[in-house]
């Protein structure tokens, strides 16, 4: 637990106050040797820090307290640092250790978080670790993930990261698995064998699945977010605390089809298209990703007949509409003069065609590789050639763009023809060639419907939903994971708090930001005693696959759903076993008798969980939106008063989250509580503002003058008094939601009525 100290004082390592205070909090251990802590920085060697040096075998010493004589001597004489597992005598009572000790602790994620958990776990004694993470390193994790080399890229995280660990801890027992932790060989018997569950995950379906073992389990979940400088820890237990979705999370944005392919409005939507454009014509094909004009777009209300006649779209495209984008452009060779001129000339004249678009927007421009031509290059871009950092954030004119979607095609086209037949290339924002394609690509569509391009650098970060990862943020939450552990360990569960950690300080100088665990939503679709939902649908036009794979898997988070029709008959409409149901895939759920008022049991018996769905039938539902969830029980739509429109997800919106236990929005890894650049959330307002209003009520330790009471209780829980940041005590509600709904802009997720990236 003392690594806890060098963490938290990255931050700020010339703080006297932070120092003292983070010495004082920092050390754990054992039997061992005895280790004073100083009520300020020692003299020379190592000021403002806390660090562990090594003092023999065995023995211990912090250099921000009264070092042992030979410590001294191995600091001066340059001895090499080394953070090790030894004994410590300090905070820890001899049963908490021993609590430690035998606790087995699995680790879901071994990434940015993760390494530092996985770090900080073995140095504070705990010795029965298990870590899954599917995912392999990358160059682009090295920087903050620090249990990797170069030498590793390629490998498994949780293997090599177990390898690391195991440097500073050999007598450590890990166990390490190179999968997917929704895999159904981890089923609840799995999470049983376990005292505690830490996750550092990145997204909202594993973190939605391990929510439902833990439990079923009824086992411990500590869950955590981070996202810039911004991040959030919260406990999760079984009928004592909200579950991970007890409460909604704000949509992430998708965009409807007919915006993407006629009416492009924002960068971000020409970003998407050229995305889409990649796969189309190197990757898998997908119908939903079509790049060509929507010709059934209602808005337009044109005659298709008229229109075709009237079109100039080139007849030099090679007929591309008798066969796929890709099998036209391989018929061309992949010719990026062919390919310009389809996409940038042709559709968009045939776009001009569809006449009542343009009433009210101000049409496209055709774009001609030969004009284009004519313009100079971007002499910017011949000047900074050897800058590759400022080329990035450079944004170039039409002809530069040009050329560059000219080379990008050749060198996929390339690649393309290296693979086996049938392969496709995958989209990734680390490829150059991929990268510049797409830079050209939605910057050319930018400029075709008036917008202003962006440079490379700032398109990489919206097709990437790129969050911006500091190793300091990770460190922080990491070295709380370990503390909310050891009160949970301690039977002090009462104790536990959401944590925020803010990017600025409140009026109070406060860093960190307790908050009280709301109780579990009794409306909870997840952990209520009966699970049930109402979903409002088209009977006749939804599919049985798409109730399988839309609804049930993505949005509800099921794993393997069986369904059965509670129709007295117990007719089964989904089965889990493979081929018994296929049948019934293409078939309308009207087919089955299925109508205003059905009700359908849904079981995942991977989760242990069942869901009763009310089926709402309706011919209302807007364009592109196949289903809305309008409420999480048939409470919440009967007799009591409906629920803001907020309330209500629908999949043309969503990205199939699940509500959160967080009043704040959606991170991955943090919930962030910033005051300065908040502003209202979209779609998550009357969410939040409705937690925010049910934790004053409760005491919140984060809102206004009740927070002094949680404060006081939260003795043992690190509030780093800072310059630098904090949340304020009146205006902590405020904060609170702000830092949620920033978590959430940038891809982080929500815990509790807090957030968890």
């Amino acid at each position: 637990m003392y690594i806890l100290t060098i963490n938290i004082l990255r931050i700020n390592a010339t703080n006297k106050n932070l120092l003292r205070q983070e010495c004082s909090l920092g050390l754990s251990g054992g039997s061992g040797a005895r280790t004073r802590v100083a009520p300020a920085p020692p003299r020379g060697g190592f000021p403002g820090q806390c660090a562990v040096l090594r003092g023999g075998r065995g023995r211990c010493a912090l250099a921000g307290g009264a070092l042992s004589r030979r410590a001294r001597e191995e600091a001066r004489g340059g001895a090499a640092v080394s953070i090790m597992a030894a004994a410590l005598s300090g905070p820890l009572r001899p049963e908490l250790a021993q609590a430690v000790s035998q606790a087995r602790v699995l680790v879901v994620g071994a990434g940015g978080i993760g390494c530092e958990l996985l770090k900080n776990l073995v140095l504070t004694g705990f010795s029965s670790i298990y870590v899954i993470d599917l995912d392999t390193i990358d160059v682009s994790n090295l920087n903050r993930q620090f249990l990797f080399q170069k030498k590793h890229v390629g490998r498994s995280k949780s293997q090599v990261a177990k390898e690391s660990v195991l440097q500073f801890c050999p007598e450590a027992n890990i166990i390490a698995y190179h999968d997917s932790i929704m895999n159904p060989d981890y089923n609840v018997e799995f999470f049983r064998q376990f005292t505690l569950v830490m996750n550092a995950l990145d997204n909202r379906a594993a973190r939605n699945h391990v929510n439902r073992m833990c439990l079923a389990a009824d086992i411990p979940l500590i869950e955590s977010g981070t996202a810039g400088y911004l991040g959030q820890v919260t406990v999760i237990k079984k009928g004592v605390t909200e579950c991970y979705e007890c409460q909604p999370k704000p949509t992430q944005k998708t965009f409807p089809g007919c915006t993407i392919r006629n009416t492009p409005s924002e960068p971000i939507h020409c970003i998407v298209w050229a995305k889409y454009l990649f796969n189309q014509l190197f990757g898998e094909e997908d119908a939903d990703q079509e790049v060509s004009p929507d010709r059934a777009d209602p808005e337009a209300a044109w005659e298709p007949a008229e229109a075709e006649a009237r079109a100039l779209a080139s007849n030099e495209d090679g007929e591309i509409k008798r066969v796929s984008t890709k099998e036209w452009a391989k018929s061309t060779g992949y010719d990026p003069v062919k390919l310009f001129t389809k996409l940038f000339k042709d559709d968009i004249r045939y776009l001009l065609t569809m006449d009542k678009l343009w009433r009210k927007r101000k049409p496209p421009v055709p774009l001609d590789w030969a004009e284009v031509q004519k313009q100079e290059e971007n002499i910017s871009d011949q000047q900074n050639e050897s800058s590759a950092v400022l080329k990035d954030q450079q944004v170039l004119n039409v002809r530069s763009y040009a050329d560059l979607f000219s080379k990008s095609v050749k060198t996929l086209s390339l690649h393309l023809a290296e693979k086996a037949d049938g392969e496709a290339l995958i989209w990734d924002k680390d490829d150059p060639s991929a990268m510049d394609f797409v830079t050209a690509a939605a910057n050319l569509r930018m400029h075709v419907f008036g917008m202003n391009m962006k440079s490379r650098f700032d398109i990489k970060s919206m097709a990437g939903n790129i969050i911006p990862a500091i190793a300091t943020t990770n460190a922080v939450i990491a070295g709380l994971i370990v503390l909310e552990g050891l009160k949970i360990l301690s039977g002090k569960i009462d104790q536990c708090r959401t944590i925020f950690l803010n990017k600025q300080p409140n009026p109070r100088k406060k860093l960190l930001v307790p908050c009280a665990l709301d109780p579990p939503n009794p409306n909870c679709y997840v952990c209520a005693s009966k699970p049930e939902v109402t979903v409002k649908l088209n009977t006749h036009k939804v599919t049985v696959l798409t109730l399988q794979d839309k609804i049930l898997k993505e949005k509800f988070a099921m794993v393997a759903p069986d369904v059965q029709i509670d129709d007295g008959k117990g007719t089964i409409l989904i089965s889990s076993e493979e081929g018994e149901t296929e049948a019934n895939n293409h078939r309308k759920l009207s087919d089955f008798g299925i109508r205003n008022g059905t009700r359908l049991q849904a079981d995942d018996f991977l989760q242990d969980y069942t869901l009763l769905i009310n089926v709402l039938h309706s011919e209302d539902l807007e364009k592109d939106v196949e289903f809305e969830v309008v409420g999480d029980t048939p409470e919440r739509i009967g007799p009591k008063p409906p629920e803001p429109t907020s309330k209500s997800i629908s999949n043309g919106s969503d990205d199939g989250a699940q509500p959160s236990t967080s009043t704040a929005p959606e991170q991955d890894d943090v919930v962030i509580v910033d005051s300065e650049d908040e502003g209202t959330s979209s779609n998550a307002d009357d969410v939040e503002s409705r937690n925010r209003k049910r934790k004053l009520e409760k005491g919140c330790e984060c809102v206004g003058p009740k927070r002094l009471r949680a404060e006081q209780e939260q003795d043992d829980l690190m509030i780093v008094e800072s310059e630098d940041e904090g949340a304020s005590s009146s205006l902590g509600e405020e904060e609170n939601r702000s830092h949620k709904r920033k978590l959430e802009e940038k891809g982080c997720e929500c815990v509790g009525a807090k957030s968890v990236c």
